[in-house]
């Protein structure tokens, strides 16, 4: 049986598993965030490495989080991959992870690292605009620039982008705002921008195939889900606007009462390590590592020139759910 599909078997056998509450010594139980293609290869690793077996389930920020909330009493899992760290701060909140220093976290600056050591970044994922290249020949139009240029009548109901109810991506987008324009002019814009969104997806990444293959024009996306729409050959072209972006922290975490806390504390010590932030590299898997002992190799990554936000994960998650409730209540209704 290929590698390929061993991992899905494993997928597939995660939902036996929980429902029947299954732990068995020397397996780790995951939710991830991080993309399939991507977590399956993560967690392939890890079980190579340490020869710990990985039974996961793949959901986005949003429904991560409510599930583990839900959970808290009889924990399903032992570790979350992936997902930005506002989703982790939300969680604390919630008491539903378990604080622990990795093996790792010297090497990984503070600010990508809970001061309480409850979640621990792995990677650096900016805001980026992605556009279908030949929408932009056909209305004669540059990769937009600005935020301001979404808003331009060219791109009515061409929009694509995640909803703040589900995705780590469009909280992520509503932080840029409100730290580039203050909190009310950001939901004004938001408001704005609305009459030329086609749909809002539940994943952040939902919106990039349909950019792909014409069936949007453009819309906002972490770098990693840009880059492997890019990388799969499709016509797109990915800019940033002027005014600046802010970016995610792909993070790990435990959950609080995992059942195979031994594993789960393996895990997270190997996904902090420098051979894990190799990983990343050599896979082209699309995070800045946050490790400063190793660097990306991947020019599309070198973000030099871009106007980066730096925002508070802590302010990031005592606001989430505040700016959700606005998003609904003002923009999308």
């Amino acid at each position: 049986m290929s590698s390929k599909f061993r991992v899905l078997a494993l997928s597939l056998c995660c939902v036996a598993l929980l429902a029947r509450g299954a732990f068995a010594a020397g397996s780790l139980n995951a939710y991830t965030i991080m993309p399939e293609k991507y977590a399956a290869q993560v967690f392939e690793a890890f079980t190579a490495e340490t020869g710990i077996k990985v039974n996961f389930m793949r959901f986005s920020s949003g429904e991560a989080l409510a599930r583990v909330v839900a959970e808290k009493d009889n924990p399903q899992v032992d570790v979350i991959l992936g997902g930005p760290a506002d989703t982790y701060e939300a969680g604390v909140k919630e008491g539903v992870f378990e604080a622990y220093r990795p093996a790792g976290a010297d090497a990984i600056p503070e600010r990508f690292r809970s001061p309480d050591d409850y979640w621990t970044g792995l990677g650096i994922i900016p805001l980026v605009f992605l556009t279908n290249a030949k929408f932009l020949e056909e209305k004669g139009l540059e990769a937009p620039a600005s935020w301001e240029d979404l808003l331009d009548p060219a791109y009515r109901n061409g929009l694509q982008m995640a909803d703040a109810r589900t995705s780590g991506t469009a909280t992520e987008r509503i932080y840029s705002l409100v730290r580039i324009m203050g909190e009310d002019e950001a939901f004004a814009y938001q408001k704005k921008l609305h009459q030329n969104v086609q749909m809002y997806t539940k994943s952040g990444a939902g919106g990039a195939m349909p950019i792909a293959t014409g069936q949007a024009a453009s819309g906002i996306f972490y770098i990693v889900d840009a880059l492997e729409i890019q990388q799969q050959g499709y016509d797109v072209v990915i800019s940033y606007p002027k005014e600046g972006v802010s970016f995610g922290i792909e993070a790990t975490g435990i959950v609080k009462g995992a059942k195979n806390m031994e594993s789960a504390r393996a895990f997270v010590d190997w996904a902090t390590s420098k051979a894990f932030a190799r990983l990343l590299v050599d896979r082209k898997i699309n995070y800045i590592p946050t490790r400063t002992d190793v660097e990306s190799t991947n020019p599309a990554l070198d973000i030099s020139g871009v106007t980066l936000i730096e925002t508070d994960v802590a302010w990031k998650g005592a606001n989430r759910q505040a700016f959700v409730d606005r998003w609904i209540n003002e923009v999308i209704k």
